[in-house]
């Protein structure tokens, strides 16, 4: 073992430390439902943001980052780096709109937006589809990279024989790990929900933050500094000057490079950008509207700027450490850079930090995956009356469950990559009608159940399809056109069975309109609401987009230019964000201000009344 006792005895601390904090919100949480699943909507802006970021700073993604560079080139990570188009999207066009929906789970939004049986048939798919299948796919791919992390730093062998009663039982490390990692998160997401786990991501994203910046300047000075390390880098045996490219060189890269990274940017983003999921928890868990914006904003500033160059930097070092013709798993580099580099207490801190970074994923899945079952699929369809402690209970059985579930999936995995990838077709077809059923009063229940059936055919039938030119499309390299097939077939789908099938009732639109106040394609529902005062806010929406997109943009590679060596380069994307952040926060601001003269919020007491209303006429077709 590579571990030192000082190592331990700071893993340990660390571990002694969340437990506590899960302990300290145990009984807050166990109030209702309500505190467990959205903290008793009481979040502030930079708590809430600082969850999120610390959520999808997971176990896996340091791996997978350094993965993409030594595979594809910085560039690489576009295929995470666009998502930020969808993130704007979310902060100027969705954030308010799920905060002012006053709902407990993303999934309830589908019966304050739609109507009749297949309505509650939909949420009810969607509960077990999103909230436990795919759900449990994501919680795999992540507990896969701790125990890849684990076994790499503490050195473990391929398997090891543990003593049972019935005699000698030899398993894998891995597996091992996994269970002692799960045991370790099941134990306070189980017990604190919500408080617990938003409290103690914030504790571990700064716990991460200055790990991972710590672990890169270590690395980058022993490289010589950043000028010497990109000279050492082009010296490595098997360097491709691609590599050190923030973006595909268009010169010389083939079509399907170019062609890869414009899906990247014009459509892969799609299914992200109104926030679902635990991201849409984040935002009803918040103090109001505002607080929804900021926190949004705040985390994509720091998912993309704060967090990309300590993982893109270690993984462009380890090219000179462990060049590309060493032949090593692309996702085992970063760890491999740890063991090389860290002594003992920096090698445990790091440990800490991959600790901090899979917690704060795994149980926010958990939470929110619990929120699903508990009240998508228990409360609205099993037992709808029962009393709150009785929901605080099957809540964390619930929980439980799921951290179970994970341990199976992850058993059955291999890479993290594909993992990926595979998820974002399954999902892509639906991304476009997510976004639409918003500000478009056509879309019905049955367009998002084609999408959702659509794609899942397509994710699973592409690979099996062989084109001219390019052969089957099981191939990694092609990824980008499977995944147009499996958005274009499930457009052409969903937008055909929408105009097949009859719009929503109109009295259960005007009930969503007058709650909800979205812009958009409201015509006939508009009409009939005339005391409705919607502002007109298109313009100042995507004008704050774009300036938020180039401020994050503009701001990522300035950073990145500055610690490749490249100072003019830096300033001048520098300079570049502040005057659009300037700009972007002055949309904001106005946006959020118009907001709330226009229609204050509703309160939690009329929520309360609003929305079993709505789930009872969904239920009923009324």
């Amino acid at each position: 073992m590579t571990l030192s006792i000082l190592d331990w005895c700071l893993i340990a601390a660390y571990l002694l430390l969340s437990l506590g904090i899960g302990l300290w919100y145990a009984r807050r949480a166990g109030k209702n439902v309500g505190e467990f699943f959205v903290a008793g909507r009481a979040l502030p802006w930079w708590i809430a943001g600082t969850s999120l970021v610390a959520t999808t700073f997971a176990a896996d993604t340091p791996l997978v980052v350094s993965g993409f560079v030594r595979k594809q080139g910085i560039w690489g990570n576009w295929y995470w780096w666009s998502a930020l188009l969808g993130g704007m999207v979310c902060v100027f066009f969705y954030a308010r709109l799920w905060r002012r929906a006053g709902i407990q789970t993303d999934n309830e939004f589908i019966e304050l937006r739609y109507s009749g049986r297949s309505a509650a048939a939909l949420r009810g798919f969607m509960a077990v589809y999103a909230g436990v299948l795919s759900n449990c796919i994501i919680m795999g791919w992540v507990t896969l990279a701790m125990s890849k992390i684990a076994v790499v730093v503490m050195g473990l062998p391929e398997t090891m024989t543990l003593p049972m009663p019935w005699g000698a039982w030899t398993v894998s490390s891995g597996a091992v790990v996994i269970v002692v990692l799960l045991v370790a998160c099941m134990v306070y997401t189980v017990i604190s929900g919500l408080w617990g786990v938003v409290m103690t991501d914030v504790f571990q994203f700064v716990i991460a933050m200055v790990g991972s910046i710590i672990f890169a300047v270590i690395v980058v000075m022993h490289a010589g500094g950043p000028a010497e390390m990109v000279s050492r880098i082009q010296e490595s045996p098997g360097f491709r000057p691609e590599l050190l490219m923030m973006t595909p060189d268009f010169a010389h890269a083939g079509g399907l490079a170019v062609f890869t990274f414009a899906i990247y940017l014009s459509v892969q983003w799609w299914g992200g950008a109104q926030g679902s999921g635990y991201n849409a928890q984040r935002l009803f868990a918040t103090i109001n509207e505002r607080h929804a914006v900021m926190a949004f904003l705040w985390f994509n500033f720091a998912h993309f700027v704060l967090r990309s160059w300590p993982w893109v930097l270690v993984g462009l070092a380890s090219l000179i450490y462990f060049p590309l013709t060493s032949g090593i798993d692309p996702e085992q580099a970063y760890p491999r850079m740890m063991v090389e580099f860290l002594p003992s207490g920096l090698l445990g801190m790091m440990v800490i930090v991959f600790l901090a970074a899979y917690m704060s994923t795994l149980t926010t899945h958990v939470n929110w995956g619990a929120s699903y079952v508990v009240i998508d699929l228990y409360q609205r369809f099993i037992h709808p009356n029962a009393s709150t402690r009785h929901y605080v209970v099957v809540s964390r059985l619930a929980s439980a469950a799921l951290i179970i579930l994970a341990g199976l999936s992850a058993s059955q995995m291999t890479t993290i990559e594909g993992a990926w990838k595979y998820l974002a077709k399954l999902t892509a077809g639906a991304g476009l009608v997510g976004l639409l059923r918003w500000y478009w009063w056509r879309v019905n229940s049955w367009s998002e159940i084609s999408a959702l059936l659509a794609s899942l055919v397509m994710a699973n039938l592409t690979p099996l399809i062989s084109l001219p030119g390019l052969g089957r499309l099981d191939q990694p390299e092609l990824y980008a056109v499977e995944l147009v097939l499996v958005v274009a077939v499930a457009t052409a789908v969903w937008l055909t069975v929408t105009f097949m099938t009859s719009p929503v009732e109109a009295l259960h639109l005007e009930q969503f309109y007058r709650r909800v106040r979205p812009g958009g394609w409201w015509g006939p529902v508009a009409r009939a609401c005339p005391d409705v005062y919607v502002p007109r806010q298109a313009r100042r929406s995507w004008i704050g987009w774009l300036a938020g997109v180039v401020c994050i943009y503009a701001s990522l590679f300035g950073v990145g230019f500055l610690l490749l060596g490249q100072p003019w380069r830096g300033v001048i994307g520098l300079a570049i964000a502040a005057i659009s952040g300037w700009v972007m926060l002055t949309q904001a601001s106005a946006l959020s201000d118009t907001s709330e003269k226009a229609a204050g919020e509703p309160s939690q007491s009329e929520l309360d009344l609003i929305t079993p209303a709505v789930a009872r006429a969904g239920a009923t077709g009324e």
